[in-house]
């Protein structure tokens, strides 16, 4: 019990880990019309869960798999190689560089360092969602749970996006999140097994949005 509370703090929104800084793309959605109405917004978040499915939760999978090794190359150069929106890369490496500063200070008997070491040896950026896995395995954290907190994380994250926007209320937000963790399960289950070379992007909409936002005359998020 006190282990899964210990994770439920690492995935506070108050932890500073830099997420909400970014969007992902919600903010340019929102300005340039792709999300209109709160309909349109739940099309979007069940989009952007399909996606992080589809592309994220193998990555995690193979991390737990492979753990720090030479088969793991491979795989964080794929990761590094599909990052090809330079907002959502720089994000990535800045949540990446924080979330192991953190997890380091958290547990300094599960040599954190040895996960920074390892990508400067293969010459590959801290990427969050690489450092996310491998440092909660170090930790002691079963992969499920992992894929569960990092799901909640983004949705969480999202949402909190579409009411700093003022597009929903606190409440509505709320009410939108409870609604979408009856998703998770299925998410994760479709995902389950699944190695990184598995891997597959569906929701393209979602990085145009991405770059659409460098053109907001005046922006809340960097991203």
């Amino acid at each position: 019990m006190s282990q899964f509370a210990r994770l439920l703090h690492l995935v506070d929104s108050s932890i500073p880990t830099g997420s909400f800084a970014y969007s992902y793309g919600l903010e340019s959605s929102i300005t340039f019309g792709l999300v209109r109405t709160q309909s349109e917004l739940r099309n979007f978040l069940y989009s952007h869960l399909q996606q992080i499915g589809s592309l994220e939760l193998p990555f995690i999978n193979s991390c737990f798999q492979l753990g720090l090794t030479d088969e793991l190359r491979p795989a964080a150069q794929e990761y590094e190689a599909l990052l090809l929106v330079p907002a959502l890369h720089k994000a990535s490496v800045v949540q990446g560089r924080n979330w192991l500063k953190l997890l380091t200070s958290f547990y300094p008997a599960a040599a954190m360092s040895g996960i920074s070491q390892w990508f400067a040896e293969q010459e590959i950026p801290l990427h969050f969602t690489l450092v996310f896995a491998l440092g909660l395995q170090r930790a002691g954290f079963a992969a499920e749970q992992v894929q569960t907190m990092y799901l909640h994380m983004l949705l969480r994250d999202q949402l909190s996006a579409a009411i700093r926007l003022g597009f929903l209320g606190p409440l509505e937000g709320h009410q939108l999140q409870h609604d979408f963790y009856a998703v998770f399960e299925h998410i994760v289950a479709a995902q389950a097994g699944k190695t990184y070379a598995e891997a597959t992007r569906s929701a393209f909409v979602l990085d145009v949005a991405q770059v659409l936002h460098e053109d907001i005359y005046s922006r809340l998020f960097q991203n």
